[in-house]
């Protein structure tokens, strides 16, 4: 017997989709969706015929912006971010790594001044051959990606 699962359609909103398994709860999480006041559903390890398996979410009635849909791309960089209006996709954008993010992450050096001064935290991003790396705007430490997002 083949049973197929069904999510709600949402009116207006955005739909994260694509993202790399095991990371949707992650994004919940950095981008403070879980309260009382935004309806979220979220889908774990999807079947995808392009990634094998994804997780998706769908958040009602947030639109989000191009610099808060590129903040997704430490943790899920093959995302896509579907803006949601009267039930069709009004517009897509593919998440790139932005060349900083302020606010987001505490810096992991403990001597960073961002810990001891009314500052927001804020990191350069650069990308190598071997990974992602951020490099804090006040102490200049230089971390990998996985340091702020785990590894996949």
């Amino acid at each position: 017997m083949s049973e197929k699962m069904k999510v709600k359609a949402i009116n207006r909103g955005t739909v994260i989709d694509h993202i790399t398994p095991g990371q949707g709860l992650k994004i919940l999480n950095r981008l403070h969706l879980i309260n009382d006041k935004i309806q979220v559903t979220v889908g774990l390890n999807l079947p995808s015929k392009h990634m094998g398996h994804k997780d998706i979410i769908k958040v009602e009635d947030w639109l989000f912006s191009m610099d808060e849909a590129n903040e997704l791309a430490l943790l899920a960089p093959d995302a896509t971010v579907n803006i949601i209006e009267d039930h069709k996709v009004a517009s897509k954008m593919k998440v790139e790594l932005p060349g900083r993010l302020t606010g987001i992450f505490p810096c992991p050096n403990p001597n960073c001044v961002s810990h001891s001064e009314p500052v927001d935290s804020s990191f350069s991003i650069h990308q190598a051959k071997d990974g992602v790396f951020m490099r804090c705007r006040y102490c200049e430490s230089l971390f990998r990606k996985e340091r702020f997002v785990g590894a996949p």
